[in-house]
Parts: structure tokens; C-alpha cells; sequence
């Protein structure tokens, strides 16, 4: 295949990137079929040749393109005549303003607390790594990040009210039909379904009825993966 995208791998073969999960979005949504290649965290040398350290790398026709946005952006320019990701300049200027919002404000706020339950589902070789490098990112120990994990859910669902609010008029981020925008948040939300049980959204929450509408999307490929039990 001409295609490959190199994605995030835990114990039992677990893809709970939200990164990974938003190239996987853009490709389902340009109908484009990819070879995936799974990375865990201990195997950067399967994506040196990228001349980076983190996944997803999307490799195609003998171009290596990093980083979920980049990939995005690359699909978008390369097929035009499928299924556009961002509906034009304006679209692809307001999702930027969203994949910027999920980095740094609405993944901070939700990724500390998920941090031990991601350790206990990496596989036994990577789990110092992962300990000690999660460590000195958030400044505690994962047993204490996992402690707090109530408050991290609470400021989590606090700082998505723009979404919630967006939502509560129309189906998706992006209008009324998905695009690049709804991915990214997806991708995050499919991070805290597949990284502990699925518990971040209330019932209740509109977000959580768009979030379920975007999972159904593409044969439901984000739905039929099984949440955590833990």
C-alpha cells in the first residue's frame, strides 16, 4: 500500500492517541484506506526516519508528513476532489483556532488525571519510561495525578462550555456536518474513553450526543472500539 500511518500502541494493541485518532478521522473522512503501523513507546526507532519522536507519522508515495495537523492539512491539499476536511481557507483558519484550543487547554486539563490508567495499559517494557518521563511533565506522581483524577474530570468539563454551548444549537462543530474541527475534539475524547472507563461526559451533556454522533461516523469505527473498563 502507498499509504501507512504510524500510530500509538499500548498492552492488547490499545490506540488511545488523540493524535492518532484525529489522522484517523481525516482519513475516514477523505475515504482514504491506510496500512497502520503500530508504535509503542518504547520503539522511536520505528519512526526515525521521520526525523522525530512522536506518532502519528503518515507516510505516502515516499512522503513522510509528522504531527496530526500536518497530516490533515497534507490530505486536504493532495485530494482535493475527496471529501474536504476543512470546507476552504475559512474553515481550515477555524479549525486551527480549535486544534490549538485542545492542546493546550482542553487536553491539559483532561490528560493528568488519565495518567496512571494509561500506565497500567502500556506494556511491562515501557512502563518506566512512561513513568518517569509523565513525572516530570506534571510534577507528580501518577498515583497522586490519579487521586486528583475527580478534579482533573470537573475542569475538564468546565473548559469544553464553548463546545457545549456551539452544540447545543447545531450538530457539529463545524455546522451541520462534521469536519476536521469535530475531529479534533473527538480525538480527545476517544483518549479519555480508551484510557479509562468512559465516564468524562454526563449522560445528559450535549457534547456527549455529538461525540456519539461523531464515533458513528465511518461505519462506526471510533464506536466498535471498546471502551475501558478502568
Amino acid at each position: 500500500m502507498a499509504r501507512r500511518l504510524y500510530d500509538l500502541s499500548a498492552r492488547d494493541d490499545r490506540r488511545f492517541s488523540s493524535y492518532c485518532w484525529r489522522a484517523r478521522f481525516a482519513l475516514a473522512h477523505k475515504g482514504l484506506d491506510a496500512e497502520i503501523v503500530p508504535v509503542s513507546f518504547g520503539e522511536k526507532d520505528k519512526i526515525a526516519f521521520s526525523g522525530q519522536p512522536l506518532v502519528p507519522v503518515l507516510v505516502e508515495d515516499g512522503q513522510t508528513i509528522p504531527d496530526s495537523w500536518k497530516i490533515a492539512c497534507h490530505l486536504e491539499e493532495k485530494h482535493p476532489s475527496r471529501p474536504s476536511l476543512f470546507g476552504g481557507a475559512v474553515g481550515q483558519a477555524e479549525a486551527l483556532f480549535i486544534n490549538h484550543w485542545c492542546d493546550k487547554i482542553v487536553q491539559p486539563a483532561l490528560a493528568p488525571g488519565l495518567m496512571f490508567s494509561i500506565f497500567q495499559k502500556v506494556r511491562p517494557e515501557d512502563q518506566a519510561y512512561f513513568r518517569e518521563s509523565r513525572e516530570k511533565r506534571f510534577g507528580h506522581s501518577l498515583e497522586t495525578l490519579h487521586a486528583e483524577r475527580e478534579t482533573h474530570v470537573a475542569n475538564f468539563r468546565k473548559v469544553i462550555e464553548p463546545a457545549r454551548a456551539v452544540l447545543a444549537t447545531q450538530p457539529f462543530l463545524a455546522g451541520d456536518a462534521p469536519r476536521y474541527a469535530d475531529y479534533i475534539l473527538a480525538g480527545t475524547l476517544q483518549f479519555a474513553r480508551l484510557a479509562y472507563k468512559d465516564d468524562v461526559l454526563a449522560a445528559d451533556d450535549p457534547v456527549r450526543a455529538w461525540r456519539d454522533r461523531v464515533f458513528d461516523l465511518f461505519g462506526r469505527m471510533a464506536a466498535s472500539v471498546p471502551a475501558a473498563a478502568a
